[in-house]
């Protein structure tokens, strides 16, 4: 689905270099190169704050202890996205309430948000799937309306510009209160190994989640509150701060392979490729089709057959896995969501693919249509 090692090729000597560097400095832990990724990190999406992190789902996780919420507290979560949105809310004993996404964008709307609060909901947390970034003006009014956090899970979106009405123009990840990403190796920022971050404008929350994210500890030794250790190495964070100088570049190849699809999948009936909103550029951190006469199981065999690679992402919705089964009386059916989990797959996209690689896929699935 991806190529890491043609993409390490590409930047080989910037990143020995850099690794070789933070080695013959010894400074494993926080050091000076974790310190360049987040003034780095903080220029390119113009935001106040941006906290290193061990991971992304420790970067949810700091996020919603940052706020303060408590067992009986609930957070509106989208059924359709990776588990660890939700993980980390149930992880902390507060409730996630999980709605239904639009099956076009597959991200929540403002309006699907207003639908689900109560006099509990605390905060909510829009995924931007797949490299989209979600309604973030509708979800941000209602936000406002209701008095309620928004976290933004931009795990899958770093890059994306979206654009409010009135023409202003923020990266996702820095709209809501607090941001959070992963740099797992195949994210479009992809670290090579278990890296994420943390976002805000806000002076209050960035003290809080970088106490949080240090044990609790401001002074050495002396521990004001509970925390976690999660501090980024700073092996990932030189090589982070390499590739973040290739980001916008890898975003166009992406959507080159992108558009490529589309063209090719046009006229296929059963196919419907991916919406790209007039408000947020698209950056493909998957290129996720719909196949609408009930045979994308079928679809992804006969692509297994060929070994050409593809995923389904997602085939079960949050509120029927297994860990959630205790939260599942409170959640209705949700059409968009389940639809999805029996239509999507993914296709390769990646910075390294060639014509001619991209061909084979495409001839592999217009010939399943034949």
């Amino acid at each position: 689905m991806v190529d890491l090692k043609g993409q390490y090729k590409k930047i080989k000597k910037e990143i020995d270099k850099a690794v070789i560097e933070v080695l013959e400095s010894s400074a494993y832990i926080n050091g000076p190169k974790v310190k360049d990724l987040q003034i780095h990190l903080e220029d390119y999406l113009k935001v106040k704050y941006a906290i290193p992190v061990a991971n992304g789902t420790d970067a949810l996780q700091i996020a919603l202890m940052a706020l303060g919420l408590k067992p009986g507290d609930e957070v509106i979560v989208p059924a359709f996205t990776f588990v660890a949105t939700a993980e980390v809310i149930a992880l902390l004993g507060i409730t996630p309430i999980m709605v239904d996404v639009d099956p076009n964008t597959y991200n929540l709307t403002g309006e699907i948000v207003e639908k689900a609060i109560t006099a509990a909901t605390k905060a909510v947390v829009p995924v931007h799937l797949y490299g989209q970034t979600a309604d973030m003006e509708g979800i941000m009014k209602v936000a406002k309306k209701h008095n309620i956090y928004v976290i933004e899970d931009n795990a899958q979106a770093i890059g994306a510009d979206y654009t409010f009405s009135d023409g202003t123009i923020a990266k996702a990840g820095t709209i809501g209160d607090i941001g959070t990403t992963s740099f797992f190796p195949a994210k479009n920022l992809g670290a090579y190994g278990d890296a994420g971050a943390i976002f805000t404008n806000s002076d209050k929350l960035a003290n809080e989640m970088r106490i949080i994210a240090n044990h609790g500890m401001e002074k050495r030794y002396y521990h004001d509150k509970i925390g976690v250790n999660s501090r980024l190495d700073s092996i990932q964070a030189a090589i982070l701060d390499i590739k973040l100088n290739y980001l916008d570049e890898y975003a166009s190849a992406r959507r080159k392979v992108a558009d490529n699809y589309d063209k090719a999948f046009s006229d296929i009936e059963f196919i419907q490729t991916p919406v790209r909103t007039a408000e947020s550029t698209h950056v493909f951190h998957q290129y996720t089709m719909r196949i609408t006469n009930g045979k994308r199981d079928e679809l992804n065999q006969y692509l297994n057959d060929k070994k050409i690679p593809n995923n389904i992402y997602y085939p079960v919705p949050l509120y029927a896995q297994e860990a959630f089964k205790h939260l599942s009386g409170a959640v209705d059916f949700l059409p968009s969501t389940d639809l999805l989990c029996k239509e999507v797959i993914s296709l390769p996209i990646h910075t390294e693919m060639t014509d001619e690689i991209q061909a084979v896929i495409i001839d592999a699935v217009k010939s399943f249509f034949e």
